[in-house]
């Protein structure tokens, strides 16, 4: 079995023909697909479109790119709709949190310490509950890590990982599994592919972040930039296959393993 463990399938640029885009991921063999909340707007979204298909799942919190609208009463609207999805087996995961020093107004001091409160609070809430996250990790490594070893073991699934090979293992010494996708997939990536190719296997679950980060077959250089779906797993995964000069099977099996070993709820999820 294929699991996208980093799915947006409830953004806007699946509207037009999202049953269609579901049924072309179980036709690549994707038994399972997680969909991350970003805001407090859309945990109701992402909680139907899980249920709305066989292996549908979902994860609940507030994504750093969305913490300069986000207000304080949101993290009380979380901690209260995670109460209420507990019994819920399509709930695995707090997710997609994090904190993202990429983008320049996300950088400014006031900006960078609003997320560390919200990603605090949020490692509180996942601890409260015994629920693994889905963290976003982008140049941010360092103070994501300072703030895991502050508390407990979490785990979870580091998304899009693109860190050294020292954070990677810090990651993994904390409980997180790497996630890797289409990035992996062009050949000018080099670090993300030494990751790929060298990191432990047990520790590598695949994901797309459709719509976004496409893989390099889907596009041409100076074009537009395509949509990424779910079904692109499929060749996300014998890209990682080539890489580690393994079979797919291999790939399938293990990552497969890796997700539900991370995500504990998720093999209810898939069954539900």
């Amino acid at each position: 079995m294929l699991i996208d463990t980093h799915c947006h399938l409830d953004a806007a640029e699946f509207d037009a023909d999202r049953p269609a885009v579901i049924g072309r991921a179980a036709n690549q063999g994707v038994g399972a697909i997680i969909i991350p909340a970003v805001a407090r707007s859309n945990f109701d979204a992402v909680c139907d479109l899980a249920h709305s298909f066989p292996g549908g799942a979902y994860a609940l919190g507030i994504h750093p790119i969305c913490v300069p609208q986000a207000q304080l009463s949101d993290l009380d609207a979380l901690q209260a709709r995670i109460e209420q999805a507990l019994d819920d087996p399509r709930f695995v995961a707090i997710g997609e949190i994090g904190l993202d020093y990429f983008i320049p107004a996300l950088k400014e001091p006031a900006m960078r310490e609003k997320q560390e409160v919200f990603y605090a609070a949020q490692l509180d809430l996942a601890l409260r509950y015994q629920l693994p996250l889905l963290l976003h990790v982008r140049r941010s490594q360092d103070i994501l890590l300072k703030h895991l070893r502050r508390r407990a073991p979490i785990g979870g699934i580091a998304h899009a990982f693109n860190g050294s090979f020292q954070q990677a293992e810090q990651f993994i010494d904390q409980g997180f599994a790497l996630g890797f996708g289409g990035a992996m997939t062009y050949t000018r990536a080099l670090q993300i592919r030494r990751l790929a190719s060298q990191v432990e296997l047990a520790h590598i679950v695949l994901e797309t972040d459709a719509p976004d980060i496409p893989p390099s077959w889907l596009g041409r250089p100076g074009g537009p930039v395509p949509r990424n779906e779910p079904g692109e797993v499929a060749r996300i995964a014998d890209a990682l296959g080539e890489l580690r000069g393994i079979s797919r099977q291999e790939v399938d099996r293990a990552t497969a393993a890796n997700a539900r070993r991370v995500l504990p709820r998720l093999a209810a999820a898939i069954t539900a």
